[in-house]
């Protein structure tokens, strides 16, 4: 996947918004601001930071070369996937589902319900 494309599906979920906290190599994506990716470069290579399941983390890291752990983040939480050809595109949309869904569920409940009413819960969690 490349990175445009990348970025345009992550600001393509519901209220996304794409923030630059650590400056203009990092940009850091949010929802009600708290934060579901990032993208930048990693060793010279495009890269997405996402949020994940512990258990779910350490299988993509198994079956995916191009999954590792969290660069600069909570590495049984954050994956660092590298946008170099070796993770298809719809898993790298799966990947940024879950973490966007996971980050929405804890959310403050008036936030969360909130954003369930808005958008269904289908829409937010798929």
């Amino acid at each position: 996947m490349q990175k445009g494309t990348l970025r345009g599906y992550l600001l393509s979920r519901p209220e996304a918004i794409e923030d630059f906290p650590f400056g203009p190599d990092v940009a850091v994506f949010k929802i009600k601001g708290r934060m579901f990716a990032t993208l930048s470069c990693y060793r010279g290579v495009d890269a997405s930071n996402l949020k994940c399941d512990p258990d779910e983390a350490l299988a993509l890291r198994d079956i995916f070369s191009g999954v590792i752990p969290g660069y600069h983040m909570n590495k049984k939480h954050w994956n660092t996937v590298l946008l170099d050809g070796t993770v298809p595109d719809y898993e790298i949309e799966r990947m940024v589902d879950r973490s966007y869904g996971l980050v929405v569920k804890g959310l403050r409940k008036l936030e969360r319900e909130s954003l369930e009413l808005a958008y269904g819960a289908e829409v937010l969690y798929r």
